[in-house]
């Protein structure tokens, strides 16, 4: 989801949920089912950041299996293996993805620039650069469907996974065993990634055979997991994920070396023992059983209302919607690092106590919205905006302010440490009998005047030292031209001019004014406001019961204010539940700069490229970004025009005809693929029955062959031969897999089926209420980062206590039998302090 900093600001709320995974942690947990984000693996590996990058296709495939591998090593799932690569998307997302393409066309272009500029510059001096392989640049935009790259990786994927349960399922110890079944949805099958896959668990649970105490494996590296996770209400349900490690050395696009950046390369490899070694990649899991405990404290706490738990889930997840996703644009009121869906679960609550209704007083139910509700939370939301963009203004104030300190001390103490004798020649070091003591004195000096002197006296106290009356000679010019050097810096703004100026008066006529370039906001903000209600309904149904239209998209740059929601519950939120996804190819088209066409048919790259196109407007070379009141531009909107897709399809119409027979095949959609050993207990008859019948049907007449009563509490769905796979891969069994089908209309139910067992708590009381800064937590169980001591331990620890101070302190300390621990850190402290 589009939500920057949402897992940090999650993990430091409730810093249990993180686990670190280390060798104690894998032997300690395995699951039933994995389910593998792949666009999430695919890229890293394809252009990795802390690495050179591979050097071909082969190398990149190569990479990707052994991070597969990798992971299995880690859950070791015992039931599924469910691959899911990102399939053309619905209209909604296209739009962030043709901005992420667009962007990433510009940066590759910049850095093939830059990298030129300092290879002419090193050889203008002589310096030899080592030329690299010859391999041509590789596009990332490539990694989407469509493209002969996907095409191929789908194909090397098949043979790995045909390779892996052929070769490993006789190994008692084997991470492949003979009854793991593999489904990959490939880029050929409509939908991303993430979501292929909650269809899946959402179909499987609605059906009669589904084991209701699965445990489930997601990797990913989105936020949006974490939602789509506790949507499912699935109570064993854990997201794998890279940990992030900060300021990771990344290799110069250069020479390749790790350790320096491309502007400060010298073209010289260093020897081999010098070169740095890439940090090794860890794992954490993100327990979504250990976060729903802490949502229920948040849902039992400060109100006085006996809250269906499941549904507060539900509403906490469209909450966070407000905050941002990938489909629209975050509220300018509301920002994550401001606590924002704090201040969400605030408001939610007081709507409920001051407007109670027993009947009608949750916000969804199964993804669908309650305006009626929804309207009360953004009534209130609005009332607040003006005075949070003010709290805002002077927090960025407070912040500025704080980082020029922090510049200037750090300055100060970079000159302490400099030798007398540099900063002034002529002045001798002076000799102390006890340096400790002295150093005490200077620190304590030091802290006294930092709350004395202003930004002016400090420098001249970084200058000139008055103590020394016989110094008339100048400082050292570089120490002084430094001090300078800061001063100018930070008087330096090269911060766009903020023309909205949301803290002041007026914000609401100059933000309509500049974001969308009229005077009257009145209808625009109505009409933008209503659009983004309908966008919140979309993404919610989305989450819950599948994707409502595969056509609808947010026809805007920006979001509206939350007080220009008025009258809600009057909106006609209707869906084209009939609407179909674009074809490969079309997407292609949609999201595709100019810089990508090669990766399109000839004639289809000419609409992309030629000054007379229908179309040559979709595909501007150079487009604006703005940051709007962000400071970096990745984070900034970019300003491109909207796919209009009337037009695209009827520019496509007078080409489609010049598509060859490889260029048709990428252009299809296509359908899951199963994969089993030969010797799978249930599965292997099933499957082999489908592959050796129907030889003489037409691929376009398919006997789908339902499995509900021959796939006891394992899956649910049906099963065809594969035309095109089934006779390939002899070594396993492979053929078509469908999900299970539902008559029309039918609402997948949001909750914890009865005969779900939740796991063991693992939460102690008193961690419900500790906000302590981000700790990874070891272990899988029940609180075992820290020692246990045995209840004898504690007596001996009371009576040691007792006789310390008198043995009647603490008489009447009661101990949590539970947990065999209380506050004996605080008594044992106590005793050894003031022993």
């Amino acid at each position: 989801m589009g939500v920057p900093a949402f897992f940090r600001w999650l993990s430091k709320k409730y810093p249990s949920i993180v686990v670190h995974c280390d060798d104690g942690v894998k032997g300690e947990y395995h699951f039933d089912n994995l389910y593998l984000d792949m666009n999430g693996i695919i890229h890293p590996c394809s252009h990795p950041e802390n690495k050179p990058p591979p050097a071909n296709e082969e190398e990149m495939f190569l990479a990707i299996f052994e991070y597969v591998e990798n992971i299995m090593k880690i859950v070791r799932p015992k039931k599924l293996l469910y691959m899911a690569i990102d399939g053309v998307a619905p209209r909604a997302k296209m739009n962030q993805q043709r901005s992420r393409r667009f962007r990433a066309a510009q940066d590759s272009y910049e850095k093939l620039i830059q990298i030129q500029k300092v290879k002419d510059d090193l050889l203008s001096r002589g310096i030899v650069v080592p030329e690299k392989e010859d391999s041509e640049h590789f596009d990332s935009n490539v990694i989407t469907p469509g493209t002969d790259f996907m095409i191929n990786l789908s194909e090397a994927l098949r043979e790995w996974i045909n390779r892996k349960l052929s070769d490993e399922y006789d190994d008692v110890h084997s991470i492949w065993p003979k009854d793991l079944v593999v489904i990959l949805s490939d880029a050929s099958v409509p939908g991303e990634g993430e979501h292929k896959i909650m269809d899946y668990i959402r179909k499987q649970k609605a059906s009669k055979n589904y084991d209701a105490n699965l445990s489930h494996c997601l990797y990913g590296a989105d936020a949006d997991l974490i939602m789509l996770g506790l949507a499912t209400h699935e109570p064993n349900f854990t997201i794998l994920r890279e940990e992030f490690k900060p300021n990771q050395p990344r290799p110069c696009d250069l020479c390749g070396q790790l350790g320096h950046e491309l502007k400060d390369c010298t073209g010289q490899m260093k020897p081999e023992e010098e070169r740095m070694i890439p940090a090794d990649t860890d794992f954490i899991y993100i327990r979504l059983n250990v976060l729903r405990e802490y949502l229920e404290k948040e849902c039992r706490s400060n109100t006085s209302l006996q809250l269906d738990f499941e549904r507060f889930i539900d509403d906490y997840v469209f909450l966070c919607f407000f905050v941002g996703n990938d489909f629209l644009p975050h509220l300018p009121s509301l920002e994550i690092r401001e606590n924002a869906i704090d201040r969400l679960i605030k408001i939610y609550k007081y709507v409920l106590e001051v407007y109670p209704d027993p009947s009608d007083m949750y916000l969804t139910k199964n993804g669908f919205v309650n305006k009626h509700r929804v309207q009360l939370i953004l009534q209130e939301l609005g009332e607040y905006e003006d005075e949070i963009f003010k709290q805002r203004q002077r927090n960025d104030q407070n912040y500025k302010e704080r980082n020029k300190r922090r510049k200037l001390m750090q300055a100060e103490q970079e000159l302490r440490w400099l030798k007398p004798e540099i900063i002034d020649p002529n002045r001798r070091p002076e000799t102390f009998e006890n340096a400790r003591e002295e150093a005490m004195k200077v620190r304590l000096a030091y802290m006294e005047q930092e709350k004395k002197l202003s930004t002016n006296e400090k420098l001249e106290k970084m200058l000139v030292k008055s103590d020394d009356k016989n110094n008339n000679q100048q400082q050292n010019p570089s120490c002084k031209r430094k001090i300078d050097d800061l001063n100018e810096n930070d008087e330096e703004d090269d911060e766009p001019e903020d023309l909205v100026q949301l803290h002041n008066d007026g914000w609401k006529d100059r933000y309509y004014k500049h974001k969308f370039g009229v005077e009257n906001i009145n209808q625009i903000s109505k009409q933008v406001a209503d659009e983004y209600f309908k966008g919140l309904c979309w993404v919610m149904l989305y989450y819950y019961q599948g994707c409502p239209d595969w056509k609808w998209f947010f026809p805007f740059h920006y979001a509206c204010f939350a007080s220009d929601f008025r009258d809600v519950d009057k909106i006609d939120i209707n869906f084209d539940s009939s609407a179909k996804p674009f074809k490969p190819l079309e997407q292609l088209m949609s999201v595709f700069p100019a810089a990508s066409s090669k990766n399109l048919p000839v004639t289809w790259r000419k609409l992309m490229t030629e000054k007379d196109s229908p179309i040559i407007d979709f595909y501007p070379t150079t487009f604006k970004i703005d940051l709007n009141g962000k400071k970096a531009a990745w984070m900034g909107v970019a300003l491109l025009p909207f796919i209009d897709e009337e037009r695209l399809f009827n520019a496509l119409k007078n080409v489609y005809d010049d598509l060859n027979e490889n260029e048709k095949r990428r252009n299809l959609l296509g359908s899951h693929l199963i994969f089993t050993s030969k010797q799978h207990s249930i599965l292997a008859d099933n499957i082999k029955t489908i592959i050796t019948t129907n030889d003489e049907s037409s691929s376009n007449d398919k006997q789908l062959i339902k499995s509900d009563k021959t796939w006891p509490n394992l899956i649910s769905g049906s099963l065809c031969k594969s035309y095109e796979h089934s006779s390939v891969y002899i070594k396993t069994l492979c053929c078509e897999f469908y999900d299970p089908t539902y008559p029309k209309g039918f609402i997948f139910p949001a909750v914890m089926l009865k005969n779900a067992r939740k796991p063991d708590t693992v939460l102690r009381p008193q961690d419900l209420d500790r906000f302590e800064r981000y700790r990874p937590i070891i272990g899988m169980n029940r609180r075992n980062d820290r020692a246990n001591v045995a209840m004898s331990g504690h007596r001996m620890i009371e009576r040691l206590v007792q006789k310390e101070h008198g043995g009647e302190q603490y008489r009447h300390e009661q101990y949590h039998n539970q947990y065999g621990y209380q506050n004996y850190s605080k008594l044992l402290y106590g005793s050894i302090l003031s022993g």
